[in-house]
């Protein structure tokens, strides 16, 4: 064989994973499937002991490269044509800032995507609980989630990186298989 057939050969892979997630991207923009993305880098893990809901300076907070990958994704919608989608967020304030410094529309604060980091017990209804809430949503605009590793990986097994995302075929369901994987851009 000829070396330029090797590398087409080697390189098919790499166009496949590219159309599928072009159809994926496409059932985002249909309504057909949501985006579930890990809040961008905010360094260190859990939460401090003095931790507050609605208190930023008590909680692990984004860094500049965090505030970067959160614009970055908002560009990275912007081009994929979604332009104003629904915004849910965890109320954690790493979670609000990522989703808020994406610029793309209101940010609407949802306790079923808050962390459950601390209180791991609570998993499991509350993974139940999202899949009911989104599930009961009227379609409209593309739906986008920011939520925290532990959620993530309770409803898909996946440990998704800082500012990662998964979308995910609707309804949603447990143990939910990505459509695509799309890294921090």
């Amino acid at each position: 064989m000829s070396r330029l057939l090797l590398l087409l050969l080697a390189m098919l892979p790499l166009f496949s994973v590219a159309a599928d997630d072009a159809d994926a991207w496409q059932a985002l923009r249909e309504g057909r499937a949501l985006i579930l993305m890990r809040h961008a880098t905010a360094p260190g893990t859990g939460d401090p002991a003095n931790f507050r809901l609605g208190q930023c300076e008590t909680q692990r907070n984004l860094n500049a490269q965090g505030r970067a990958e959160a614009r970055r994704w908002g560009e990275l919608l912007a081009r994929q044509g979604i332009e104003q989608p629904r915004l849910l967020s965890s109320r954690w304030c790493r979670a609000l800032d990522t989703a808020s410094n994406m610029q793309r529309g209101p940010v609407l604060p949802f306790a079923a995507l808050d962390s459950f980091f601390g209180k791991p017990e609570d998993g499991a209804e509350q993974t139940a609980e999202l899949i009911r809430s989104i599930n009961q949503l009227p379609a409209g605009a593309p739906l986008v989630l920011v939520s925290h590793q532990v959620n993530i990986t309770a409803l898909t097994g996946i440990f998704p990186a800082s500012g990662e995302g998964l979308i995910l075929a609707l309804p949603l369901r447990p143990r939910a298989e990505p459509l695509a994987r799309i890294p921090a851009p």
